[in-house]
């Protein structure tokens, strides 16, 4: 007992990895930011750098406040820079093998007492814990996406979870000024269970030809209130990281209502990826987003 969470190490410096830094550095902990490579680290702090501007423009936090935080974000140019944290949070690809690895070269690094955590929006906590030589120390955090703005975590205990690790992240999250709700270790957990399956089937709406990407929006955001239509909300979250979801639905509840759509297999397979790669649903290399069916 007497564990405090003071460094945090983030890997993946992505669109989450790079937004669960920046809360982590407002908040006051020191944080070691590590990606694949130097550029990739250095693209993630000049995107922090950016978005903590926008915090300061519209009075959010103050300027002297986003130097401050700025100063406490470190580059870890490897795994070994990760050492003496206290807390690491996985960011990286939604694939487990990939994830697996990472835990597997980070634990002979990683202090004895140091804590693991996966932002994993769908793979099983237990699985990956059982990848580590300290699964009691292992917990799912899941920021929602973009972080510095949405308030909800999910927390996910895998089946070795001991007390003392949940109850230490579920304060991390608090101090984050974010709001937690616990979730148990199956598939996609609460927000991807219910959310990912509607983006699916208005896939499967486009494929059938029930109406146009424009139509399927239009009606989703008018209709049901929704801030953005689930088209376009593919898009923004990935359709690469969308398949990988419904896959992990698919297979591990063995049910057909989870069956991918065609279609978004389709596009994940042109490397039509949404917005990270200019065409999704929309065509994002104009002016202004232009449907793509």
């Amino acid at each position: 007992m007497g564990f405090e969470i003071k460094r945090v190490g983030v890997i993946g410096a992505g669109q989450m990895g790079n937004g669960i830094a920046h809360v982590c550095a407002i908040a006051g902990y020191d944080v070691s930011l590590n990606d694949m490579s130097t550029e990739r680290i250095q693209l993630g702090l000049a995107t922090i750098n950016g978005n903590m501007t926008r915090q300061v423009n519209k009075n959010l936090i103050t300027e002297d406040a986003r130097v401050a935080a700025l100063a406490r974000i470190t580059a870890a140019e490897n795994l070994d820079a990760l050492a003496d944290c206290d807390l690491v949070i996985e960011a990286a690809t939604e694939n487990e093998q990939v994830k697996r690895k990472i835990f597997q070269q980070l634990c002979p690094v990683l202090k004895p007492e140091g804590l693991l955590a996966t932002n994993t929006s769908s793979i099983s906590i237990t699985r990956l814990a059982a990848s580590t030589d300290r699964p009691e120390k292992f917990v799912g955090v899941h920021f929602m996406n973009p972080v510095p703005l949405m308030q909800l975590v999910e927390l996910v205990r895998g089946i070795a979870t001991d007390d003392v690790t949940f109850d230490l992240c579920k304060g991390f999250v608090q101090k984050l000024g974010k709001i937690s709700t616990v979730a148990e270790d199956f598939p996609a957990f609460i927000v991807n269970r219910i959310l990912l399956p509607m983006i699916n089937e208005a896939i499967y709406t486009l494929y059938e030809g029930v109406g146009s990407v424009d139509a399927i929006d239009t009606a989703m955001r008018l209709g049901a209130n929704h801030p953005m239509g689930p088209l376009q909300l593919a898009d923004f979250i990935g359709l690469d990281t969308c398949l990988s979801i419904m896959q992990v639905l698919y297979e591990g509840l063995a049910d057909s209502k989870y069956r991918p759509c065609p279609l978004l297999v389709k596009y994940v397979e042109a490397g039509w990826l949404g917005r990270k790669t200019q065409r999704g649903f929309y065509d994002y290399r104009g002016e202004k987003p232009v449907p793509t069916r």
